[in-house]
């Protein structure tokens, strides 16, 4: 499957076409959602808040880690320059990342996808599995768990500033900024507000977040028709989402994941204008979109024999 079997030159041309506007707009709006989070935990404290807080932070992680995907992939503002300087400082170090080892590591993926060498592949290769496999799973995101490896992997590679193998110590120097970066927002928050919610974005990232990206995983490659097919039909998924899981799960249209492996130069803004021409053009005719991420997750705790029997029944 091409974009040019469907799509003619020009409207290839309109559907990539970058905008600083919506760029800048997409990147703000994640960012007010932030701090409207804070205002909220900040000025009627109280559990029920504070969770709520956490989970809108979380969702908000993950759409900041996406305009940190979209600028490394140098589609979302129009210059190449721009796209760096936002998605390394305003995105990237703010998420516990760096933009330039990430985006060379997803280039690896997007051009492994559908092979048994694709490097993003452990993390859907187990699936279908069992609810009981996948509670787990939940669980030891939610508890903290994987976000503690998460962070013990980061401060590994910190520690590398002082090895004696000077390209270890070069690829350090990046995770320095970064824990610089995380000084400077608890500083922004310390005399905005107060330095205490910061614990908010902490905790949010060790738990919820942790969630949340599972989630997305998930939905974008978990049990998908055929893993090993070069045809992003087949090897990757699309998923319909409704307000809540745009807000909390899918923001910034990531959950239009098939159209971003067909054409990866395509602007997050833009996907959904993508995915509508696509499926009015006959594209999808035999693939299966998903209504909801709860339909994803369903999905893929139906183990294949009990697939294969609800086939049947059908």
């Amino acid at each position: 499957m091409k974009a040019a079997d469907y799509l003619s030159k020009t409207e290839r041309q309109e559907i990539t076409r970058r905008s600083d506007w919506l760029a800048a707009r997409m990147l703000m709006t994640n960012w007010l959602i932030v701090w409207g989070a804070f205002l909220l935990a900040y000025y009627w404290t109280n559990p029920l808040t504070i969770l709520i807080a956490l989970c809108l932070i979380a969702g908000r992680l993950l759409g900041i880690g996406v305009i940190m995907h979209e600028c490394g992939h140098n589609s979302f503002f129009a210059t190449k320059r721009v796209n760096r300087f936002f998605g390394q400082w305003f995105a990237g170090k703010l998420v516990f990342d760096n933009l330039h080892p990430y985006a060379e590591g997803h280039k690896q993926h997007h051009r492994l996808a559908g092979t048994e060498h694709d490097t993003d592949r452990t993390n859907y290769n187990a699936y279908p599995i069992e609810q009981a496999g996948l509670k787990r799973k939940i669980t030891r995101d939610l508890t903290g768990q994987t976000g503690v490896r998460f962070f013990a992997q980061k401060i590994r590679a910190t520690a590398d500033i002082f090895s004696a193998d000077p390209e270890k110590r070069r690829m350090a120097k990046p995770y320095i900024s970064m824990w610089l970066t995380q000084l400077a927002f608890i500083a922004l928050l310390h005399f905005t507000l107060s330095a205490w919610l910061y614990l908010l974005w902490l905790g949010s990232t060790l738990t919820l977040y942790m969630l949340v990206s599972r989630v997305r995983q998930i939905a974008e490659h978990a049990a998908v028709p055929n893993a090993l097919d070069l045809d992003p039909r087949m090897n990757t998924r699309t998923t319909y989402a409704n307000f809540f899981e745009r807000l909390l799960v899918a923001p910034n249209n990531v959950n239009y994941h098939l159209e971003h492996h067909l054409m990866a130069s395509v602007p997050a803004y833009r996907l959904k204008a993508f995915h509508r021409l696509l499926k009015e053009r006959g594209a999808y005719r035999e693939t299966k979109i998903f209504a909801s991420y709860a339909d994803v997750l369903r999905h893929v705790t139906t183990l294949p024999t009990e697939r294969h029997h609800l086939q049947l029944a059908h």
